[in-house]
């Protein structure tokens, strides 16, 4: 065991009552599930199904959603099979109830403490393990290797800030990312960054998130949403964050000049800061109406809030323009290619580095724009209500539907490991 794994360990271990207490300071503001708090102390609330077990961990809501076609893939070809999913928070949980196929589960992980870690994997003893993208948990990992389970990365990513702070802790990557007995890498740079890092086995054959399905949208919702948006001009801001939403409502008053009648629409990444988006737009002028709140969007609204869980899709068939936010804040950005694939012309910020490979390609054919700050958000907005959007949301389309054979890929990468779990 690397020295650094020996502090890491014994810092988790005699820190119990501080973890403690930010688990109960978490749950208090409904972040932790109360009801199922347990999970995240290592004990499960169900039984382990009888037979062949997949572990798949996903951080939060994007990793899980992004899986979602790996899940259904593995349980058509592999009958006979279950599949447990792990995130960590209340929002992914809420939609894998909804989301995940017949044969699949969800757990919340639990904390990475290796007596909460020991007790989950003596008891749900898989017979192989998915991890999804890039939350890379010391004792999780090398506790599933030491118990010799075949242990693969799936759609790998390192972002340069993840890149950065690994590289100071490199005998640490290496001791867990020498665990994995196959990484698959989102992209060439992922795969050289996981390769540095210590991961042994590292192969890049497409990124996951292109074969994504189109984001469901409730029949009756989008009806009486289409009557109630009627002919107004409008635009979508998808994701934002802190700092997005003020931008947003000053490039809303410029683009109206232009545009009388226009509605923004904003969809928080975090629903529960709805009220909160809500009362910041109506001090500075705004008028708003929220989903959350089951508000009518009435001509005279500017601004409506979808303070609501697992509703873009209703969205992106709403507004053929889109800003996806987390972008004009340095933050990473969020997935275009969802929105893309829903025949939307895409538009974000200059902070896209979690996802610079898609960023770049959509620019380069057209089927998105990087806009710097508000002014340049406002004017594209503008730019698209007037020319109209036909042209780069089909580019943006055809883009994100031109990978179709990476889960295909990805299948055939882990069938000796399927084969070796049985």
């Amino acid at each position: 065991m690397s020295a650094l794994l020996g502090i890491y360990r014994a810092v988790s271990t005699l820190g119990a009552p501080v973890i403690d207490l930010y688990l109960r300071r978490r749950m208090a503001r409904g972040k932790e599930d109360h009801e199922r708090f347990h999970e995240r102390l290592g004990r499960p609330t169900m039984v382990r199904p009888e037979g062949s077990l997949i572990w798949l961990h996903a951080a939060s809501v994007g990793e899980s959603l992004s899986m979602l076609p790996l899940i259904q893939h593995l349980l058509d070809s592999h009958q006979g099979w279950r599949i447990m999913v792990t995130t960590g928070t209340v929002t992914s949980a809420a939609l894998m109830a909804e989301r995940l196929p017949e044969g699949a589960f969800h757990q919340y992980v639990p904390v990475d403490r290796l007596a909460f870690v020991k007790r989950f994997l003596d008891h749900w003893r898989p017979d192989m393990v998915l991890w999804s993208e890039s939350e890379f948990w010391p004792n999780m990992i090398v506790e599933t290797a030491a118990r010799r389970i075949p242990l693969v990365l799936v759609n790998g990513r390192v972002s340069p800030e993840s890149f950065r702070g690994w590289s100071r802790w490199k005998s640490l990557s290496r001791r867990i990312l020498g665990g994995f007995d196959l990484c698959l890498a989102q992209g060439d740079e992922d795969a050289e960054r996981l390769q540095w890092l210590g991961a042994n086995n590292v192969k890049c054959v497409g990124n996951l998130k292109f074969a994504g399905r189109d984001l469901p949208a409730d029949a009756t919702e989008l009806a009486a949403l289409r009557t109630a948006f009627a002919e107004r001009p409008r635009w979508l801001a998808a994701s934002t964050h802190p700092g997005e939403e003020a931008i947003i409502w000053q490039a809303h008053q410029t683009i109206q000049r232009a545009a009388p009648g226009l509605l923004t629409v904003i969809v928080p990444r975090h629903p529960e800061r709805g009220p909160e988006i809500a009362q910041l737009l109506i001090d500075a002028g705004a008028r708003v109406a929220r989903r959350g709140a089951a508000e009518t969007v009435s001509p005279d609204i500017d601004i409506y809030v979808a303070d609501s869980l697992g509703e873009l899709g209703l969205f992106f068939r709403l507004c053929d323009i889109v800003f996806m936010g987390k972008s004009l804040v340095n933050l990473g950005g969020q997935n275009p290619l969802e929105a893309a694939r829903l025949n939307c012309a895409l538009l974000f910020g200059p902070h896209m580095w979690n996802f610079p490979a898609i960023a770049e390609h959509l620019v380069a054919c057209s089927g998105g724009e990087t806009v710097a700050d508000g002014k340049a958000l406002a004017v594209a907005v503008d730019r698209l209500l007037r020319d109209g959007t036909e042209r780069q949301a089909r580019a943006a389309a055809d883009f994100a539907t031109a990978e179709g054979g990476v889960l295909d890929a990805i299948m055939a990468e882990l069938e000796p490991y399927l084969r070796a779990g049985r």
